[in-house]
């Protein structure tokens, strides 16, 4: 009879980040400037990238891809929550939330692979320097990115199965702005424990293997460095390991803070203030840290957009 009683939903609601209608508009305003800068920087790499024949290098395809993945990233969750934040209407179907965790996740764990596969080709860069072309040759970068795209996808695939599985009761506000695991897993009308459980060994084994790989490339690249002499040798080294560097620390500190921890009411509400940092900012910051701190990023922005730009002006006039 119990069985019998229980309503299931078919659709959630998105609580979203604040019910202030004066922060919320803030909110937008603030929030669809970094999408549009999210939406043009990572775009403009992809076609500056496919472009220029100067960057096509393996440091830089693997650029291309994260870029591209940023933008898709970001495209997931950003869109709804300009949604919610504009309108009352902040539902959200059960199929379209599973399918929202799912690409989540998916790029998510992504980026994951492709920041470590990044990190090896820096380490063939500066510690093989001769074998560069070998070891990261066309066919072992694709490797790479295919190996990225296809663990992302089974690891999404194992907690989206798991997640669309569990039956969901008259609790349908989810208090996040957009679906993930921990918060559906609190309106789940049955013991969750395991899936919390797995959350934690599952997720935390992606995430400190391909941290742990990262820093393994780092040590090597770090002794490398304390044997050059020359300071700007050392110097140009670093250059091109900086801001690979940035985008770590920023990506995986996130990660371990939302996803390692016991979920708790309070731990929920951080995750939800923490989940803005990875979806909102970081997608449109890393452009900015790759472009600014790389010359042939930058050569190949002004050549590509800025002289033609200025050409067009000049035959216009």
């Amino acid at each position: 009879m119990e069985e019998l009683n229980k309503t299931f939903v078919r659709e959630f609601i998105l609580l979203g980040i604040t019910n202030f209608p004066q922060l919320q508009i803030v909110l937008f305003v603030t929030f669809l400037m970094f999408y549009l800068l999210s939406f043009i920087g990572n775009l403009s790499i992809v076609v500056v990238v496919l472009a220029d024949y100067a960057l096509h290098t393996p440091m830089y395809f693997l650029l291309g891809n994260l870029s591209f993945l940023d933008f898709f990233y970001a495209t997931t969750t950003v869109p709804k929550l300009l949604s919610g934040l504009l309108t009352d209407d902040k539902r959200i179907s059960f199929q379209g939330c599973i399918v929202q965790l799912h690409i989540f996740h998916f790029l998510g764990s992504t980026e994951a692979m492709l920041l470590t596969s990044m990190s090896y080709d820096r380490y063939v860069a500066i510690c093989n320097p001769l074998r560069y072309h070998v070891l990261m040759a066309r066919a072992v970068c694709l490797q790479l990115v295919f190996t990225s795209w296809l663990v992302g996808f089974l690891y999404s695939l194992f907690h989206t199965i798991l997640t669309s599985r569990l039956p969901f009761c008259s609790m349908r506000r989810i208090s996040h702005f957009y679906c993930d695991i921990k918060p559906l897993l609190k309106l789940a009308c049955t013991d969750t424990h395991i899936n919390e459980s797995l959350v934690n060994i599952v997720t935390g084994s992606v995430a400190l293997s391909t941290f742990v790989l990262i820093i393994i490339s780092y040590t090597f690249i770090a002794t490398h460095l304390h044997h050059i002499r020359s300071v700007e040798g050392r110097s140009k080294a670093f250059s091109t390991c900086s801001s690979h560097i940035t985008v770590v620390l920023i990506y995986f500190g996130t990660a371990f803070c939302t996803y390692l921890r016991a979920s708790t009411k309070d731990s929920l509400e951080l995750d939800r203030m923490t989940a803005i940092l990875f979806t909102v900012i970081t997608p449109a910051l890393n452009p900015i840290i790759y472009v600014l701190r790389n010359k042939d990023a930058k050569r190949a922005f002004r050549k590509l957009f800025l002289d033609r730009l200025f050409l067009n002006n000049y035959f216009i006039n």
